[in-house]
């Protein structure tokens, strides 16, 4: 084992994070939909001027996961406002969740 490799605590979970994964993609939408035993979130990229989105990710989560999931991305958002201020949304009605006018999904 050579000095930049750091062996594991007890416990501690080692994540690997790929190359070819590392740079990410991009999406500007979510569809979430469910069934009795998971949660299927895609992730697509909403480009003004162009009819069609093309689903760049797919990530299906246990229920428990996605709760998970949730409770995490809270307090990220709140620690997030907390050093740089608010997350606004414009012009969103309250129940109103996409970016862009845009009809129901296929996927």
């Amino acid at each position: 084992m050579n000095e930049n490799e750091k062996k594991p605590q007890q416990g501690q979970l080692q994540i690997e994070l790929p190359q070819e994964v590392a740079q990410g993609e991009y999406a500007n939408f979510a569809i979430i939909t469910h069934s009795s035993s998971d949660f299927v979130l895609d992730f697509a990229r909403v480009l003004p001027g162009l009819p069609k989105a093309k689903v760049q990710s797919r990530v299906i989560l246990a229920p428990e996961h996605a709760k998970r999931l949730m409770f995490a991305l809270q307090e990220n958002i709140t620690r997030y406002e907390r050093e740089f201020g608010a997350i606004k949304i414009p012009n969103q009605e309250p129940r109103t969740i996409s970016p862009f006018p845009v009809g129901k999904g296929e996927a």
